[in-house]
């Protein structure tokens, strides 16, 4: 790859860097969230369904287990919105940005299970047993691809290494004594 590109650094207080930080994840949290409450509604009505008496064991048991992962998906991801109005104007934004952010990653890893358990209960009804377990674990290699080892591969690219101590951080690696 190319030259990367210096790290440009944003003139804010710390209070001014959380309050950017958290209205970002809660952009963030608008996408998935809508992700999650279309699960979560598809989820609660199929065991309103004609074919659902029909589900064998371990269909139920993927049924319930993924209604409950899109349930605490959705609790994690609503919940820097209660944490942030419990906290409001206590002087602890950044707390409440770490926390959160930690909310949120802990909901995307709840949300790829409960996208591999729709997938593999969907599947599994239509096609069988084999065919759903295969679409599941491909879900779930799609989301941790995209949600994971993609942003990890971004990060590498175009993040420029930290100086090791007492070098000058504007160096290139190349130019790093060795």
């Amino acid at each position: 790859m190319g030259e990367r590109p210096p790290l440009e650094a944003r003139h804010e207080t710390p209070l001014q860097r959380a309050d950017r930080n958290f209205a970002e994840l809660l952009q963030e949290l608008r996408v998935t969230q809508t992700g999650v409450q279309i699960l979560f509604a598809f989820l609660l009505t199929l065991a309103f369904t004609q074919r659902f008496p029909s589900l064998d064991t371990a269909q139920r048991i993927t049924y319930v287990t993924t209604l409950l992962l899109a349930m605490v998906a959705a609790a994690l991801f609503t919940a820097p919105a209660a944490l942030h109005r419990l906290l409001f104007q206590q002087n602890v934004k950044p707390v409440i940005v770490r926390i959160s952010s930690r909310l949120a990653a802990a909901g995307m890893v709840v949300l790829a299970f409960a996208f591999t358990g729709s997938v593999l209960l969907v599947v599994d009804v239509s096609l069988g047993r084999t065919a759903g377990i295969a679409a599941g674990a491909g879900t779930l290699l799609v989301c941790a691809v995209l949600w994971r080892v993609l942003p990890m591969l971004v990060r590498h690219a175009v993040v420029r290494p930290r100086a090791a101590p007492g070098e000058a951080p504007d160096r290139e690696p190349s130019e790093r004594p060795r």
